[in-house]
């Protein structure tokens, strides 16, 4: 392809050919670059599954804001090329917004006159992860790249020790998260166990790697053995404690537990009854213990009066001296 460009007077004509105004744009482009720098302060960005982020890039403002310049776009560097948000010459513009982000974006505006570009994504996802272009137009334009990494720690883990018969045990230890983990076993003394196990992968529709590993062992009781789940990509662990208990303490187990409650039940119920007879009895005691002794209080508070001797008639006392006198006789 060729470019033309006429003289009207001397009626002569020259020919450029695209690479030398290609290497015209790319010099002019140069020189606009060394004057307006885009900034990225921090290039790579870690955040957990479900939580929100918020990524920066910075550029000269050189003294009020003059919107109607200011063109923003954020964009994801993928096979796609997806559009995060968009800002054209001082307007929000989201028609070209992939769906993966709709309803999730939000650019801190009121940043914008310090020269500061906040892209918040809100409620993380597995596949916000990967490389994203920040790139400012403002009487010149620059951009910077910033990495992005969506983590789902391995937290909880599922642990299971079965009996398989003659002495033999398998252990299990189930987690999911994201990214994919190795499982690392080890015994008591530290001892790497991690080629006996066998580990397998899985996958959901929400992109969690399921990791299941078993520990085959044999002949090894009341010892302790350790499961980790190693994230390499993220330099983290996760590790749970299992323990191998006596064959046969495993098999009574069970129903000592249940001689056991069945017992403790039966002296509780045995232990309430009687303390409530008791408590009943003690009740009683006392209730008779206070009429005797309110009886005995009526009496002693009986008025010593003539009212009270009158019954027994005015020459009461004669015949009773007179019977006392018969009897010494």
């Amino acid at each position: 392809m060729f470019f033309e460009i006429r003289e009207g007077n001397v009626g002569s004509t020259y020919i450029m050919e695209k690479p030398l105004f290609l290497y015209m744009f790319s010099f002019y482009w140069c020189f606009l670059n060394a004057l307006f720098t885009v900034e990225a302060p921090q290039s790579l960005y870690i955040v957990e599954l479900g939580n929100n982020v918020t990524m920066e890039c910075t550029f000269p403002v050189n003294g009020k804001l003059k919107f109607r310049d200011l063109s923003v776009s954020w964009e994801k560097k993928d096979e796609l090329g997806k559009d995060v948000y968009v800002l054209f010459k001082g307007e929000e513009d989201f028609k070209s917004q992939h769906s993966d982000f709709r309803g999730r974006i939000k650019l801190l505006k009121e940043n914008l006159k310090l020269g500061q570009s906040l892209l918040q994504i809100m409620d993380v996802k597995l596949r916000d992860a990967g490389l994203y272009r920040c790139l400012i137009d403002y009487g010149g334009a620059d951009y910077k790249t910033i990495n992005l990494k969506v983590q789902a720690p391995y937290r909880n883990i599922t642990q299971g020790v079965v009996s398989t018969g003659d002495k033999e045990w398998k252990l299990t230890c189930q987690s999911e998260g994201y990214p994919k983990a190795e499982v690392i076993w080890q015994n008591g003394e530290c001892e790497d166990l991690t080629d006996k196990a066998d580990t397998s992968y899985e996958t959901g529709s929400d992109q969690l790697y399921r990791v299941t590993s078993t520990l085959t062992i044999k002949n090894r009781t009341h010892e302790n053995f350790r499961c980790i789940f190693w994230n390499k990509e993220l330099q983290k662990n996760t590790s749970a404690i299992l323990y191998i208990a006596d064959s046969a303490d495993d098999v009574l187990r069970p129903e000592s537990r249940r001689f056991v409650g069945a017992i403790v039940v039966v002296i509780a119920l045995v232990g309430s009854v009687l303390f409530i007879l008791c408590i009943r009895k003690a009740s009683t005691s006392k209730d008779k213990r206070t009429c005797m002794a309110n009886s005995s209080m009526n009496i002693a508070k009986l008025p010593k009066d003539k009212d009270t001797h009158d019954w027994r008639g005015p020459h009461f006392e004669e015949e009773e001296l007179k019977y006392i006198h018969i009897e010494k006789t």
